[in-house]
């Protein structure tokens, strides 16, 4: 597993009506951060050849997080088979490093020209695993 991090602020358009981050604002957050894993190690060929569609989703939420927070998002792939995988996403507070939500997720590979599942490759879960 090769993990992956990256620090956000969080900003008004986090927030709810509650005055702390959005619960969708959390799954977004997963999106993000799987996103910009992918791209970060994935070559350019690869890019141009695959993409990533969510199967499943569950989150679970632990502390609050405000505006301002500095969080820290960090993700990594639990395992993989076939055409899927399940990546883990961890959010924290980066300053008192309290655990603010986990996700897993389960992805499916998907060939960018014929829009079908793909088999992960070796090369593919090398960039990962």
């Amino acid at each position: 597993m090769i993990p992956f991090e990256t620090i956000i602020t969080v900003n008004k358009n986090d927030i709810d009506d509650l005055n702390h981050v959005n619960n969708v604002t959390y799954v977004q957050w997963v999106q993000d951060v799987a996103k910009m894993h992918w791209q970060s190690h994935a070559p350019a060929n690869i890019l141009e050849n695959y993409f990533w569609v969510m199967l499943n989703h569950c989150i679970e939420y632990k502390n609050e997080a405000l505006l301002n927070d500095r969080i820290k998002l960090k993700t990594y792939i639990k395992k993989y088979s076939g055409a899927t995988c399940t990546r883990v996403v961890e959010i924290s507070n980066n300053q008192s490093n309290a655990l603010l939500a986990k996700s897993e997720t389960k992805w499916c590979l998907m060939n960018a020209q014929t829009k079908r599942p793909a088999r992960i490759t070796t090369e593919i879960s090398d960039l990962f695993m």
